[in-house]
């Protein structure tokens, strides 16, 4: 599969998302979506673990259909991985399945997107400083509060995915001098004030 085939995302089930709910599986997995194709060694060396973990949670990823061979890559015996989606849907009934593993899978699924979600924006925040000035402008970290029913937070949600499915691949098809891969993180929960 070319990566123009690549299926775009993939919704996630009680199956697959025991196949991914491991913290090392998860940083694979991102490391081939946002770096491209690699081997166990290179992701090792990137990632900090051993060649023979990152095997293992590899071929644990392919029999779950998360990454798959990349023979165009490969020279000999070294044996390319690469994503087989663009992104990840989780489906809110999975914290409520009759399973207890699967729940746990969730929760753990959870807190392991919220862990790398900060991280990333602590790494861009140590980092800003060797981008060039305009990047440096053209970041963001707001927060906004508003009083809303849950429909409108679903209402809410919905269009700023939508808005951002409008800038999917607009750089890149336009070959714009400068294009970089942006994160974009949203977040809506409720709080309590009293």
């Amino acid at each position: 599969m070319s990566e123009n085939e690549k299926v775009h995302v993939r919704e996630l089930d009680a199956r697959s998302l025991r196949g991914l709910a491991h913290p090392l599986r998860m940083q694979l997995l991102d490391a081939l979506r946002f770096g491209g194709p690699a081997t166990a060694s290179q992701l090792a060396q990137k990632l900090g673990e051993s060649s023979g973990a990152t095997s293992y949670h590899l071929r644990q990823l392919a029999e779950y259909g998360f990454v798959e061979d990349a023979p165009e890559r490969g020279k000999g015996r070294e044996r390319w991985w690469k994503a087989v989606h663009n992104g990840l849907r989780f489906d809110d009934s999975l914290l409520d399945d009759a399973d207890p593993a699967v729940r746990g899978a969730a929760d753990m699924y959870l807190h392991e997107l919220a862990t790398t979600q900060t991280r990333d924006l602590s790494t861009w925040i140590g980092n800003r400083d060797s981008w060039p000035e305009e990047w440096a402008r053209s970041w963001d970290m707001s927060s906004a509060t508003l009083t809303l029913t849950p429909e409108l937070t679903r209402e809410l949600v919905e269009k700023m995915h939508a808005l951002v499915e409008t800038y999917r691949g607009r750089a890149a098809a336009e070959n714009a001098p400068g294009t970089e891969q942006v994160r974009i993180q949203t977040h809506a929960f409720p709080i309590r004030t009293t």
